[in-house]
């Protein structure tokens, strides 16, 4: 059975020790503790971290993602979770889609002030 402590779970993670023990403040993770207090991370905690870093790097908000990784542990056949997650997901489409929009109007404004600028000094040029 894999078992990590902090330092190796948040070394496999490249994160802080500090980072975990947020995570598992929020209820994200649930580590066994040894008799003397030492956490121990199983393959549970491993896959939850993965998932954690996966639907930050998504943008999902941490309260999203607890919401999804509570759903599993309520109903381990997942169909809530994977209903959950899709509704969460066609979100963030959504919102990437509205700021791809956005940077593109930025990028357009930003040619056209550039070819302006470029077309002005070309005529300051000739007088």
């Amino acid at each position: 059975m894999e078992q990590y402590t902090i330092s190796e779970i948040a070394r496999l993670f490249n994160v802080s020790t500090r980072t975990v023990r947020y995570y598992e403040e929020l209820g994200l993770l649930s580590p066994v503790r040894k008799e003397n207090g030492q956490r121990v991370y199983a393959r549970k905690e491993r896959t939850r971290l993965e998932l954690i870093f996966r639907g930050k790097n998504f943008g999902f908000q941490l309260d999203e993602i607890k919401e999804m990784i509570v759903l599993f542990d309520q109903d381990r056949t997942g169909e809530r979770q994977l209903k959950r997650t899709i509704q969460y997901g066609k979100e963030k489409l959504r919102e990437v889609d509205a700021r791809i929009d956005e940077l593109n109007k930025l990028r357009e404004d930003m040619t056209w002030y550039l070819e302006s600028f470029v077309t002005k000094l070309k005529e300051g040029e000739r007088e």
